[in-house]
This record gives structure tokens, sequence and C-alpha cells, in this order.
């Protein structure tokens, strides 16, 4: 145990570049095992990599899941963490607590099982087992090693009563939600029953979104993917009230189909994980709405910019992946809702 004071936000760890650098903004952390005081080591069990992430390095390599391994062990040994160099973004993990630091104020303790609510792209991390079991192919990595969390990280237990990687699904999005309800209860206040459209709505992020606009009192939900297979699987829920295919990227495609379905919305929640559904998405968004970006491909400049552009008065919020209780919240939906736990349900299940 290290006897020097450390930061709670982690700038200790930090070795590249050097100074008063977040971990996140940082290119190299220190992942040794080894604790500072208000720390919390993590044995590694799981990593889950976030969509854009994952669809970033799969595209990248065409599928070749030893090539995109070999990249993520390559991208952990080199930074301390797993921050993919061209997404930014990295995912969130699963594991044991094998040791607290006497001045950690997680409220954990060694031996609990816990799902990490922060992001790897600023978590400290050590592989041990070259990832021998994962086949490169699937968002889940099964794995072997160390993470570390500072005083002011968020982690939570695994819930006893779903499976472990299920919990991990749904911890990973559940900012999300919480977000959602949260934005669709503010209109309901002010006496309104606002419409809300989901771009990527059979999705896990977007499914729970769904679900979140149904249970803040959302007056029409309309869930947009891009295939007929996933229309098909969103028609046989009651998530959404209308299901519409439509490319996301496309400003008239995505505005006229929103439009068809009882659009355009009042709130629109960006679920996808390709970057350009940031106009569109404003586009098909009335005025006076809100667009909720949460997506790790989104462009913020992009978003901005495309919104002066298109002289739209709506309230841009980006989902950062925290809110109290947001994991408590996302879990109750999974457990109350048959049809988004068998929308989770079925990612687990091999293809």
């Amino acid at each position: 145990m290290r006897e020097t004071a450390s930061s709670p936000v982690g700038i200790h760890r930090v070795l590249d570049p050097e100074g008063a650098t977040l971990p996140q903004a940082a290119r190299v952390l220190d992942a040794s095992p080894e604790l500072w005081p208000d720390e919390v080591r993590v044995d590694v069990e799981t990593l889950n990599l976030d969509a854009a992430s994952f669809r970033q390095l799969r595209e990248k390599h065409g599928g070749d899941g030893p090539a995109v391994r070999a990249e993520v062990l390559a991208i952990v040994g080199e930074r301390g963490k797993m921050q993919n160099p061209v997404t930014g973004s990295g995912g969130m993990l699963i594991g044991t607590v094998a040791e607290v630091g006497p001045e950690s104020a997680l409220g954990l303790s060694v031996g609990d099982r816990v799902a990490t609510l922060v992001s790897l792209s600023l978590t400290p991390l050590v592989l041990t087992d070259g990832l021998a079991r994962w086949d490169g192919c699937s968002e889940r990595v099964p794995a072997r090693g160390t993470a570390v969390l500072f005083g002011r990280s968020v982690a939570a237990p695994l819930p006893e009563d779903l499976p472990a990687e299920l919990a991990l699904m749904v911890m990973d999005v559940c900012g999300a939600p919480a977000l959602v309800a949260r934005v669709v209860r503010e209109r309901v206040q002010r006496g309104e029953a606002p419409s809300v459209a989901v771009l990527g709505g059979a999705g896990k992020s977007g499914s729970l979104a769904l679900a979140a606009a149904r249970d803040a009192g959302a007056g029409h939900r309309i869930g947009v993917v891009p295939t007929e297979a996933e229309a098909a699987t969103l028609r046989g829920t009651d998530l959404a009230d209308a299901v519409v295919v439509a490319d996301a990227r496309s400003p008239l495609g995505l505005s006229e189909a929103v439009a068809s379905a009882g659009g355009p919305a009042n709130v629109t929640v960006v679920c996808v994980d390709v970057p350009g559904c940031e106009q569109p998405a404003v586009l098909a968004t009335a005025q006076g709405g809100t667009v909720v970006y949460f997506s790790m491909a989104t462009s913020f400049t992009a978003a901005a910019l495309g919104a002066e552009g298109l002289a739209a008065d709506v309230t841009m919020l980006v989902g950062n992946g925290f809110l109290p209780g947001h994991a408590d919240y996302a879990l109750g939906l999974v457990r109350a809702d048959p049809d988004v736990r068998a929308l989770f349900e079925a990612r687990l299940s091999p293809a």
C-alpha cells in the first residue's frame, strides 16, 4: 500500500502527458496493482467493450477475431487502460474486489462481485491471460487481470437474481434510461404528453430508453431501427407504439419516417453506434424539443453546428452515463418488463 496522498479523480495515475490531465484524457496510465489509500483493486472477470469501439475494431479488421483480440491487448498494454484510440471510448467490466484501501469511500468489501460503472477509458487495467478465452467476435470479453478504482469511481455489487453477463450488459448502458426518464418526466410535469423517438430502439440502450419513456409517462413512443429484422423483433414487444425502418444517417429519410409514425418527436434519443446521426436527429425533432445523444460515435461539433444551420430550437443533451440510482433503475426495468429482458437475453444466446 502506497502511503503518499492521491487524487480522488485519479490524476496521480497519469503517466503521459504529465501534469494535471484527468485519466480519461491521458494517453497512458499507471496500471500497477499497488494501491493508494483511497483506491480499490478488482480482479477482472469480464470486460464489456462499448458498441462504438467494438464496431470500429471489427470493421477495421474485417471481422478477423484474432486481429481484434491482438489490438485490444496492444491498446491495454500500451495505455494501461482500454481506450480505443479512434473512438476514445472503452466499456466497463465485472470482477471481484481483491483489496480495499483504508481511505476508500466506495463502500466496497473484499469479495464483493461488482460491475464498474465508470469507463474502461479511464480505468487502470492490466491483462494477464492474453485474452486466451476470447475469440474477438463479441463485445463480451472473458479476461483475467486487475483494475483499479479511484476515490471517486463508481461501482455496484452485481444483483443476485440476474445472470452476471445480463447484469453487465444492463449496467453498461444504465445511464440512458435514467436520463430519458428524467427528460420525459420533466415534460410530463409541465402538462405535456411528449412523443419520444428512439434511434436504435431494438438495441441495449434503445430498448431500455423506450421502456423508461413509457415508465415516465410518454404519450407516444416511436422505435427507429435499421432493418426489417430488428423491426420485427421490436414489433413483437409493447415497447413502442410505432416502429419504422430508417437509416438514422439520412436527414430526410429519418425525418420522414418519424413523421409517418406520429412525429416529429418532442424527445429524440440517439442510441446508435455509428457516426453521422447528429443532424438527422435534430431534423426529426420538433421545435422546442430535446435531443439526447447517448452514443460514443456522436460528434458534438456536428450536432451543435448542424442545429444552428437548421435554425433548430432544440435542447441537446450529452448522455454522460451517470445519474444517481441509474443502475438500480435500469435493472428494475429489466426485472419488471419481460420484453426488455427477452431482448437482452437474446444477445446472450449463441448466434
